[in-house]
């Protein structure tokens, strides 16, 4: 069994990655490229991947691939920096089902919206099938699927009330939502608005880019979620008055 600070780290690199290396294979021989994820609500991995790329076509062969996620080295050796490589099966969204899964992914990718309508766009969405953690030089473990994976009715509590979380967020508490993204997270000024949330954090946008809010521990309703935001709400305006 992997232990509980490996597994919270995993989960912490998939859900705030905005970057990630994507292997997949074409007959054999492997092929790496770099994709822009974004997790759904149950963590699975999504891409927002073109018909023209070598990797989607690659994936509609042999839905078999590998996503690593990477966070940032301590000093110089890259080899410091915590990562978790997942591996699963990557399915092509069905277009009745990817409108709210797209909003997601663009939610974290908002300058994406450029080209997210271009007719050889699909999205896709990887199923976990297990994931190998590095916690930094020689630090690894092995984790399990079922280990990464939230609880499904936490998943879906936060998913029922997330729209009345984020419109109560950015209607009556937008000075919270910019002291969690300017004080806490590190943000430059902005229009900052909350645009997701789920049991392991929320998203933050200014239009254009977007930062990562990850709670201290899993939520299981929307009661968790404002106790964690008044948290987060406070501990940014005190980092931000010094």
């Amino acid at each position: 069994m992997a232990s509980q600070e490996g597994i919270r780290e995993a989960i912490a690199l998939i859900r705030g990655a905005t970057a990630a290396s994507l292997a997949t294979s074409a007959q054999g021989q492997p092929f790496a490229s770099l994709v822009t994820p974004a997790p759904a609500p149950d963590l699975s991995p999504l891409l927002w991947l073109s018909a023209l790329s070598a990797h989607t076509r690659q994936l509609a062969a042999d839905p078999r691939c590998a996503l690593m996620f990477t966070g940032t080295a301590e000093g110089p050796n890259p080899q410091t920096a915590p990562r978790v490589t997942v591996t699963g099966l990557a399915e092509r969204v069905a277009e009745d089902q990817a409108a709210p899964l797209k909003a997601r992914w663009l939610a974290r990718h908002p300058y994406a919206a450029l080209y997210a309508d271009f007719a050889d766009f699909g999205l896709w969405r990887v199923a976990i099938g297990g994931a190998l953690h590095v916690g930094g030089f020689a630090r690894a473990e092995r984790i399990k699927a079922s280990e990464l994976a939230p609880d499904p009715a936490a998943v879906a509590a936060i998913l029922a009330a997330e729209s009345d979380i984020i419109g109560h967020m950015n209607a009556d508490h937008p000075d919270a939502v910019a002291a969690i993204a300017r004080g806490l997270l590190g943000a430059g000024p902005g229009d900052w608005r909350m645009v997701t949330i789920d049991v392991d954090g929320a998203d933050i946008s200014d239009g254009n880019q977007s930062v990562r809010l990850a709670f201290l521990a899993p939520l299981s309703d929307s009661e968790d979620a404002r106790a964690a935001l008044i948290r987060a709400a406070r501990e940014g305006r005190n980092r931000l008055q010094g």
